[in-house]
């Protein structure tokens, strides 16, 4: 069996990341790795735990995602991102598909 894909999720509302945690823990494949809350603590996260895919949120305080995935891809060029937004504003996803993320949901 392979090893599980290592996730990193990365949103500043507690109860989205419990439910994402719930929801990807429930698969045999995922796992989660690590959370952090804003941008910045995704970077020393990533640094620290190195995981397989980041599931960042757009918009957080202190940094927000846009900036944090810009930083991720200038220190780590094969860091994988996926954009997680509930917002419907496209300019938002739009830069951090720009920015390096691979996709969003």
């Amino acid at each position: 069996m392979n090893e599980p894909i290592r996730i990193l999720i990365v949103d500043d509302q507690r109860l989205m990341r419990d439910g994402l945690r719930i929801l990807l823990e429930m698969e045999p494949d995922l796992t989660v790795a690590g959370e952090a809350e804003n941008g910045r603590e995704a970077i020393a996260a990533y640094e620290k735990l190195k995981p397989d895919v980041v599931l960042m949120d757009i918009r957080m305080p202190e940094m927000d995602g846009v900036a944090a995935i810009r930083q991720l891809h200038h220190q780590w060029p094969d860091a994988r991102v996926i954009i997680l937004t509930t917002f419907d504003d496209d300019e938002f996803v739009f830069e951090g598909l720009r920015a390096g993320a691979l996709g969003y949901l």
